[in-house]
């Protein structure tokens, strides 16, 4: 029992440091302790049960150990995180533990790579329960020297790379021959060497835009969703008014515009007007984009959404947007695609007020399903909202309707000081790669800053820092591989899974019949 609690604790440690500001290079033989577990066990029923709980528990203590300061916002948050993450990670550890007892390694490895693959992609892309913030791949947003081929496989292929180290060095600790050991030096040294030569070999397009990010550095408990919107407005016209005229593109963060505006009359909003006169006399050539609560009226007869508010006879949408002020766009809003599950997506449910608080509204918010792009001269920005940020495949949209910049705009105040603001960032620098567009992120309260397409840091305002920053960034044409053909080996992953699992079936009976050793 000691061993194996050995074994856990050191697989939580190795799997946990990349959430943590660490590298995140022991992935690579993080999962070797449950594997050397699950040699340990026979294939008897009790057996099984005994390996299904030491990994439940590597599991949980994973989450404990990464996803804890959700905990700041919402009690529940990170109980349902790690109930839904355990789940999801449990199937291939498992499967792999079953049919490694009854096939040989060669059937027992594709089954727990293609497994763990398909169900990253298949929690990354369930719409009411997902929270993808354990993808394996995700675990290097502190090593973008290591992983900037995520241009043609997104954090996928960080998934890939992991499982991959994994089954390579445990089969070196097992056999301890040469083969065995070059093998396992090729499957982890040559990613990085490949990463290195890409690195070295990107050029700049040569095109260059100013753009300046605002952070207002605002409570969210005491001042933004309680405090005064016209102090808060207030705020931010000082903060805008630091903005250099030269400044192509100014950013505000998620909600950042107090006020409420109409969906179907943007342009009419008092505050909205008042902006764009004073944007319009001060920065001509300046387009704003900031956050702002919409809400939408459907008139009787129009066409509705399948989940749309009613109070009494009105039935209307509240939506997380981002406005473009000062713009060539004729469109003007952005209403966020990606949900948090448990505020935004979610039925309203007013007691859960009591445990959830992140974003100032519970209840099932609107959400579009296109990605709208914001132009202003030679600029096409993709104003991506929090979430979206962490869905490589939704950000890409983006990339596809045209933007030649990205823009993240979010509200990380909620989670206080703690490792979730900083990871979220972090995960810009993945998104940065996987697009090869420059990020300009603004943050209520840290992180604000930009990040080049190769994901390296210019500037960035750290928690409860109030300011603005302002830098030329990289614009580019071209898409990538991964914005063009997106998650292809998660896609890929769940075909090989069934392939596997029906070779498997087939091998047993084989066997059974005595056809096969």
């Amino acid at each position: 029992m000691r061993r194996n609690l050995l074994c856990v604790l050191g697989s939580v440690v190795l799997l946990s440091v990349g959430w943590l500001g660490l590298s995140g290079v022991p992935l690579l033989v993080a999962l070797i302790p449950l594997l050397y577990m699950s040699e340990q066990y026979s294939d008897s029923k009790k057996d099984w049960w005994r390996m299904a709980g030491w990994s439940l528990l590597c599991i949980v203590l994973w989450n404990v150990a990464t996803v804890w300061w959700i905990w700041n916002s919402t009690p529940i948050g990170p109980v349902a995180a790690t109930f839904f993450t355990t789940f999801w990670t449990i199937i291939p550890v498992m499967l792999y533990h079953y049919v490694s007892k009854r096939a040989s390694r060669s059937v027992a490895y594709p089954v727990l790579i293609s497994a763990w693959l398909a169900c990253e992609h298949l929690y990354t892309h369930m719409e009411v329960v997902s929270f993808p913030w354990l993808s394996l791949g995700n675990g290097f947003s502190g090593d973008v020297w290591a992983v900037q081929w995520y241009e043609y496989t997104g954090v996928g292929g960080g998934t890939l790379w992991v499982l991959l180290a994994n089954v390579a060095v445990f089969e070196y600790l097992r056999r301890r021959t040469k083969w065995s050991q070059l093998r396992a030096a090729i499957v982890v040294v040559v990613p990085m060497v490949v990463s290195i030569i890409i690195g070295w070999n990107y050029q700049s397009s040569g095109s260059e835009v100013q753009v300046s990010v605002v952070q207002p550095n605002v409570d969210c408990y005491e001042e933004k969703f309680a405090g005064s919107e016209p102090e808060q407005m207030a705020n931010i016209l000082e903060l805008l008014g630091q903005v250099p005229a030269s400044s192509r593109v100014a950013v505000l963060p998620e909600t950042a515009i107090p006020y409420q505006v109409d969906d179907k009359a943007v342009a009419e909003s008092p505050t909205i007007i008042a902006l764009g006169e004073m944007f319009a006399q001060e920065h001509p050539e300046t387009m704003l984009v900031g956050g702002v609560f919409s809400v939408r009226v459907y008139e009787e007869g129009e066409p509705r959404p399948e989940i749309v508010r009613q109070q009494d006879s009105l039935y209307y949408n509240n939506f997380n947007s981002a406005v473009a002020i000062n713009s060539d766009s004729e469109q003007m809003l952005h209403h966020k695609m990606r949900l948090v599950v448990g505020v935004e997506a979610m039925p309203q449910l007013p007691l859960l007020d009591n445990f959830v608080d992140l974003g100032g509204v519970t209840g099932q918010l609107g959400r579009n399903d296109k990605a709208t792009v914001f132009r202003k001269g030679e600029v096409v920005a993709g104003p991506a909202i929090c979430y979206e940020g962490m869905y490589g495949e939704e950000y890409a949209r983006f990339v596809t309707e045209g933007a030649n910049l990205m823009l993240v705009l979010s509200n990380d105040g909620w989670w206080g000081d703690t490792p979730g603001h900083k990871r979220l960032f972090d995960f810009c620098r993945l998104r940065a790669i996987e697009t090869r567009r420059s990020v300009a992120r603004s943050a209520n309260t840290g992180v604000s800053g930009f990040i080049t397409p190769t994901g390296e840091v210019l500037q960035r305002l750290d928690w409860d820092e109030r300011g603005v920053l302002t830098q030329k960034v990289e614009l580019r044409q071209e898409q990538t591989f991964y914005v063009r053909y997106g998650d292809w080996i998660g896609r890929t992953a769940m075909i090989l899974t069934v392939l596997c699992l029906l070779y498997y079936s087939a091998y047993r009976v084989r066997r059974k019949n005595h056809l096969v050793e």
